[in-house]
């Protein structure tokens, strides 16, 4: 009795958190609900679901996924290779499904899920509990935080004088966990601050030593208005959009084909970060660009938010292949635009949040009219013809990748049963989320406009109205996560039950409002931002009660030390050692990649390019991102997944990081050309004034009469080390030089934003 006790148990812990049983993230149990859970039920429930239980084997909980049928446990949680299931599904030993096997990125799907751990959602009695079935909106659903209309809130009270919006609030939520706020960052921190946050790119040491001895009042000012208005802005900012909408240039799967002319795209983004354009108009752009009164060439080419996602060319079912198409933009949509996991409703009623099953088919009705994606009858190229997924642009120069649409009014929209396409239920209309309007008549659109072509500019006017209680909010808290490292809401992309609440509810309230009162323009935003108090803090922990009571910062009693993120980092070396260059746009660029790395596709080496010297030394945002090939370096420090959007990049500390920072064939060269920058730039081979110089060009600061000791110290072994290989004293030098210019690259300082 014991036994069988314990047994059940520790298949219970598994139910509710996965392998080990170690409570599994929200991002975890949203992958199951939107991919792993609609995959079982569509491909497996026949044959392993409550009415049928082949090999007595049923799927419909991990439990009985676990205990599994005549052959055995079907998985393994967190070996996906030693679990049945997965040798089914490759047909290495049964065959399952036997009617046809299941397509790649299935098999993809389940085997990241068991690879998890499998987690499962609804099975821990203290966890989120889901909705009963049957969903209706409610009043109470509409008093939810995110859901409500933000108001224009008054600035709080607070016992400490402060000086600025944002530390009144910041302040006030200090005061009462008893908690003081850190003294301010010195100069010099502040300006390499900046310039990363800003530019993605570090000062020099002159820019550095100007600012510091300045004495102008607003000195730190004008070093914002600076740095907002230089081009390299865009690129940095542009970056982070293009992460949330999932861009890259190629279709991913088997062939990966490229994508022609989707650089375009990564170039409208950053031109409109460039000109301020008011995010209210960047939206409208990206979903109906084509149907706004004044089209433009940005406008057309905005709309290749349709094409960017990834695209099967070959898929085994086309019926459902088109509507995993159009599930990628509504699930992008709702993510990027609305910080809602509206993807979750696809296959039922969402678990946990007030969106119905038919709230998420009446989104998609606004995208029926879309041709989708596709090659011309010849099957091998793109043609730009008026019934292809190319555009003339208004100006005659080009053509981009962008929306083309059905004549007539749009198809007819079903919720599928299952999201099954081919198991269609009751028909619906294009309408709006219902929780998020105030009530379901006004969710609901005119009749004259239901079969308007145009349907795609009402939901683009919906979503980026002042009246949508979450536009506003979402695009100011992934500001805030960008600048801090963690948002208000912790979730970017998901304020529903499952995200994290506000840490400062009245002040994203308070910056959506000034976001709106300045007409959604973005500057004036993150010039607010960046010149509080909060921004200014040192990151540094003076006081242990702090970090009792709030460990992780998250009432923002000091700024967060942070990381470079991949791109940043290789720019960043790219500057030090003199090589970068700076050119913008274009379809992009290939850095070399060994035959190993190249090997690793199906088809070795396909679609990817050669590049010159110059070319590969421009920065990474021109990166040409193919789905099935990363470039090792920026694969290393967490680059963003292009098969999803990703609201915030994991931070993992890894040996490969190290390995690559100092083996690879980037570094040797970087180390290289920095070598001969500072033996050019100083005239001299005196050890001490080289290594200055190097602090200077990588940490833009003087040495320490430490890091002149110890880099000394490395340097004469690595010459001592040289010599005795028969080296010549220029040689051995030469080498020494290369070898302590690596150290240099790979200090913490280099690496890290304080």
């Amino acid at each position: 009795m014991m036994r069988r006790f314990v047994i059940c148990a520790a298949i219970v812990c598994l139910t509710a958190s996965g392998l080990s049983g170690k409570e599994p993230t929200r991002g975890q149990l949203r992958f199951f609900e939107s991919k792993v859970r609609p995959l079982l039920a569509n491909r497996c429930f026949k044959c392993h679901g409550p009415k049928k239980q082949s090999g007595k084997l049923r799927l419909d909980s991990l439990g009985r996924i676990l205990r599994g049928g005549e052959s055995g446990a079907a998985i393994s949680p967190g070996k996906p290779e030693a679990s049945l299931m997965i040798k089914a599904i490759r047909y290495q030993s049964l065959e399952m499904p036997p009617d046809r096997k299941l397509a790649d990125r299935e098999i993809k799907i389940l085997t990241t899920w068991i690879k998890m751990g499998a987690p499962w959602s609804g099975g821990d009695p203290q966890a989120l509990r889901p909705r009963p079935a049957g969903l209706t909106v409610t009043a109470k659903d509409r008093q939810y935080w995110a859901f409500r209309p933000v108001r224009r809130v008054p600035l709080p009270q607070t016992k400490r004088r402060v000086h600025h919006p944002i530390d009144a609030f910041i302040q006030a939520r200090l005061e009462a966990r008893d908690l003081q706020p850190s003294p301010s960052a010195s100069r010099r921190v502040l300006i390499r601050r900046l310039y990363f946050d800003l530019l993605g790119l570090p000062p020099t040491k002159e820019q550095v030593d100007d600012f510091v001895s300045s004495r102008s009042p607003d000195a730190y000012e004008q070093l914002v208005d600076r740095l907002l208005a230089s081009p390299r802005y865009g690129e940095r900012w542009g970056r982070h959009w293009l992460d949330v909408v999932r861009y890259a240039q190629s279709n991913g799967y088997e062939r990966d084909d490229e994508k022609p002319e989707s650089w375009r795209f990564r170039d409208y983004v950053v031109r409109a970060f460039n000109q301020d354009k008011s995010y209210r108009q960047f939206v409208i752009e990206q979903l109906a660009g084509d149907l706004i009164p004044q089209r433009t060439d940005d406008s057309i080419i905005a709309t290749g938010f349709f094409r960017i996602g990834a695209w099967d060319d070959e898929p085994a079912d086309k019926r459902q292949a088109k509507f995993d198409e159009l599930d990628d933009i509504v699930s992008t949509m709702g993510s990027a635009m609305l910080g809602l996991t509206v993807g979750c409703a696809r296959c039922h009623d969402h678990k946990f949040d007030p969106i119905r099953q038919a709230d998420y088919y009446r989104l998609l009705a606004f995208f029926r009219n879309v041709n989708s994606y596709g090659k011309d009858k010849s099957g091998t190229h793109f043609e730009p013809n008026t019934k292809s997924i190319f555009v003339k642009l208004p100006s005659g120069k080009g053509n981009a990748l962008a929306v083309t649409r059905r004549g007539g009014k749009p198809l007819p929209t079903h919720i599928l049963t299952r999201g099954n396409s081919g198991l269609p239920g009751k028909r619906v209309d294009a309408g709006f989320v219902e929780v998020l309007c105030n009530d379901k008549s006004s969710s609901e659109l005119p009749p004259q406009l239901r079969k308007s072509h145009q349907l795609r500019l009402q939901i683009a006017h919906w979503i980026a109205s002042a009246k949508n209680p979450l536009s506003g909010r979402v695009i100011v808290n992934r500001m805030w996560h960008y600048h801090f490292g963690r948002g208000i809401v912790a979730t970017p992309s998901d304020f529903g039950k499952t995200g994290f609440k506000p840490t400062h509810p009245l002040l994203l309230d308070w910056l959506a409002s000034e976001l709106i009162r300045n007409d959604w323009h973005l500057k004036k935003l993150h010039r607010l931002i960046v010149t509080s108090h909060a921004y200014r803090q040192s990151s540094r922990a003076a006081s242990g009660r702090s970090l009792q009571v709030d460990p992780d910062n998250r009432f923002c009693w000091r700024q967060n030390l942070r990381r470079l993120e991949a791109e940043v980092i290789r720019d960043t070396i790219l500057q030090t050692s003199g090589r970068i260059n700076l050119s913008m746009g274009g379809r992009g660029i290939f850095p070399a990649l060994s035959p190993d790395v190249l090997s690793s596709q199906s088809r070795p080496g396909a679609g990817w390019g050669k590049s010159t010297v110059g070319e590969r030394s421009r920065r990474s945002i021109y990166i040409f991102i193919k789905r099935t090939l990363g470039v090792p370096f920026l694969e290393a420090f967490d680059f963003a997944s292009p098969d999803s959007p990703t609201a915030a990049r994991t931070t993992t500390t890894i040996a490969p990081q190290a390995l690559i920072l100092l083996n690879s064939q980037f570094m040797q060269e970087q180390s290289e050309a920095l070598a001969q920058r500072l033996l050019r730039e100083t005239g001299t081979k005196n050890k001490l004034a080289v290594i200055e110089r190097a602090i200077h060009l990588a940490l833009a600061r003087p040495a320490s009469k430490v890091e002149h000791s110890v880099l000394g110290h490395f340097f004469d072994r690595q010459q001592e080390r040289w010599s005795s290989r028969k080296k010549d004293a220029a040689q051995s030098y030469q080498l020494a030089l290369i070898a302590t210019c690596k150290v240099i690259l790979n200090l913490n300082e280099f690496i890290y934003v304080d």
